[in-house]
Order: C-alpha cells, then structure tokens, then sequence
C-alpha cells in the first residue's frame, strides 16, 4: 500500500471527527492577525534528539519574534501549547519510537491530521522522517505551507519535492546528510589501530537511512576504516548476540538507534537499557551520529546537530510568513556539523589516554545509560 492510500485510509477510520472539524472551524482563526503554526515531532517529549531539536525550535522562536520570552518556549516544551503576542503555536508528538505498527500509526496519522484541520495553522513544521512521511504525504500541494527538518539522507525519497535545489511544491527544510564519516576520522585520531568496524543498529526508518548512507560511503571508498560486519534488527536478543559477537573480531563499533528493540515477550527495550548492556559488555572504541549517543555514554561523536535542525527550520518558516517567501523555490538544505564531542567516561572506561588530543571541541562528563542501570540495581 502506497503513503498516500495508507493515510487516507487512515483519516477515513476517523471521518466522524472530520463533523466535529466543521463545527469548529469557523473560531479557528479566533486569535486575530496573529500567526498560527503546527508542529509535529516524530518522537517523544524525553526522547535525547527530541529534546536538542526542541531547544534549537525555542531559540528560533524567540530570535524571530514568535515568542515574547523564554518563558513562553518553556512553556510550550511543556504543555505544547503557547499564545504571545503575535503567534498561536501547538505542538503534537507521533511517539513512532514506541508506536510503530500500521494500526498505531494509523491511529496518529488520523488523530493529528485532523487536529491540524481543527487549528487551521498559516504553516506546519514537521520534525524527522515519520512526520515528514506520513503527515506530509497528506498536506503536499495543500494550501498550507510545510517546512520539516531532520530528514534523514536525501529528502527525494518520500515524493514530496521535485529536487533539493527547487522543491516545486508547497514543501521545503532541512535535512541531515549525516557526518558519520567524520565520526569514524576523528575516531581513528583517538585510536589509531583501527582498522575494521562493525555495524550495531535497529531496524527503524531512522537507523534504515543511516546504515544505507554509511554503506555508499564505504562502496565509494571514502570511508577510514572496513565495515566488516553490519547487524539492523528489533530482536533485542539478536542485538545483543551480533553484538558480542562482532566484538570478537572488529576493532570499533558505529552504534545507531535502538530505540525499537523488543525482547522475546514483546517488551520494548528502553534507549538506556540496551545502551547500558552495551556500554558494560562491549569494550571497544565507538563513534556516532548525533549528541544524543555521547550523552548516552558513546565515546565519539561529529554532532548532526538537533539544535541547528530545528533553528533552521524555523528560520525558513519565518521567510515563509514573514517575507512571503514560496516554500516551493526555497531550496532543501544541510546544516553544517555540529561540536567534536568525546565521552570521557567511556575513554576512560576504554583505556584511552586524551591528554594529548587537540581536536576534541567539547567533552561529557557522564553516560546517562550506565546511571540508567546503576539505578535500577
């Protein structure tokens, strides 16, 4: 079944709120000439990614003038609602990390498809791929303007633009391309005997692009370093036994998301738990992606910064409504890399000297997954 023919079967199972739809939207410009825009977050409020991309959203909106202080952003981190003095913004979560069969996701499609409707926004953003796919995919060549971040890989995928340079459509943003190839470079400047790294991911639309982005680096010979074994599961017991055994004869690890693990009974595997097994039972060097890895107890990540997704996005959402700008001709763009960051508990851990280290921009003092499991002790 196409996106497209998934999602209106999905507003379809929910037509009787589309009465209620009609009742209400006639009040729903009721807050005058102040704008109005919807966001929608892939994940959830505690979700690491979440948390950097809702600070970057935040800042965005202060420096633009769509919130009056800091105290409105904190107030729409938390309740997801804010009105100021020249903007009404609601903010709603698809929680796909946990939510991720066809009925669940049915379920959000219908419920925040039709939520948007009710608040008649003048934009939507949308954040990462589940938001941009599936929300996006129902208001593409809409009145409404759309703009998204944190795509991962190339933003052709889901149909929605006609090139990167000129989207054609009523959608633009950003998106990530990832600097995972830093990651490993950096990598190999704190350890460099380095030679073959092995792949430890989950199978989610997230850790799907990475991997395959990873893997054209490694076929056009631009990578440092072999990917010699490569595992993308939700088997958390598979997970754990790729795991050790690719430890046996791999130098590094790349660790993706494991935010979709389940063990044998169904239960989903929270972030800190299966980061907490792996930090205790893998004992090699290991880089990703994005801040959230390090903070988690990772050694070394090149940032693709959430912070700059979200401040970017927003930043075209106010040439959008502000300067009347056509989303359409807005080209899709990359953010430049965030900080050099090592975890120097894990360097520690490892063995790992960084004293003499020059590179590094920024350093945790912390793993939040080996508290995690500390505290459950």
């Amino acid at each position: 079944m196409s996106v497209r023919k998934f999602i209106i079967k999905s507003i379809l199972l929910f037509a009787g709120v589309n009465v209620m739809f009609v009742l209400l939207a006639s009040v729903g410009h009721a807050a005058g000439s102040r704008l109005r825009l919807y966001i929608v977050s892939s994940y959830s409020a505690d979700y690491l990614w979440s948390q950097d991309t809702a600070k970057g959203v935040g800042q965005a909106l202060l420096d633009f003038k769509f919130l009056d202080n800091q105290k409105q952003v904190e107030e729409l981190n938390t309740r997801f609602y804010i009105e100021s003095s020249s903007a009404v913004i609601k903010k709603s979560w698809m929680d796909s990390k946990r939510k991720h069969s066809k009925i669940q996701i049915a379920d959000t499609i219908a419920r925040i498809v039709n939520d948007i409707k009710i608040f008649r926004p003048d934009l939507i953003v949308l954040g990462d791929d589940s938001a941009v796919n599936y929300i996006g995919n129902y208001f593409v060549d809409s009145e409404v303007p759309v703009v998204f971040w944190g795509i991962n890989g190339l933003p052709l995928k889901y149909g929605l633009i006609d090139s990167v340079e000129r989207p054609g459509h009523n959608i633009t943003g950003v998106y990530q391309a990832g600097f995972i190839k830093e990651s490993l470079e950096y990598l190999l400047g704190l350890v460099p005997t380095i030679k073959t790294v092995a792949v430890l991911s989950d199978d989610s639309p997230t850790s799907r692009a990475k991997v395959k982005g990873l893997m054209i680096l490694a076929a056009q010979g631009k990578l440092p370093v072999d990917i010699n074994d490569t595992v993308m599961t939700n088997s958390y017991e598979e997970w754990q036994q790729k795991a050790l055994r690719f430890a046996q004869h791999n130098d590094a690890f790349v660790v993706f998301n494991h935010n979709t693990l389940k063990d044998r009974k169904g239960r989903l595997i929270e972030q800190m738990e299966a980061g907490s097994w792996y930090l205790q039972h893998i004992q090699k060097p290991d880089c990703s992606d994005v801040k959230q890895f390090v903070l988690e107890g990772i050694l070394l990540v090149v940032d693709d910064s959430g912070y700059k997704q979200g401040y970017e996005a927003m930043r075209y959402a106010n040439e959008i409504l502000r300067r009347n700008k056509p989303p359409g001709q807005m080209p899709v763009t990359m953010t430049s890399r965030g900080a050099i960051i090592v975890n120097r508990v894990r360097a520690a851990q490892l063995g790992i000297a960084l004293d003499q280290v020059n590179f590094i921009e920024e350093f945790v003092d912390y793993s939040l997954a080996l508290q995690a499991g500390e505290s459950k002790k």
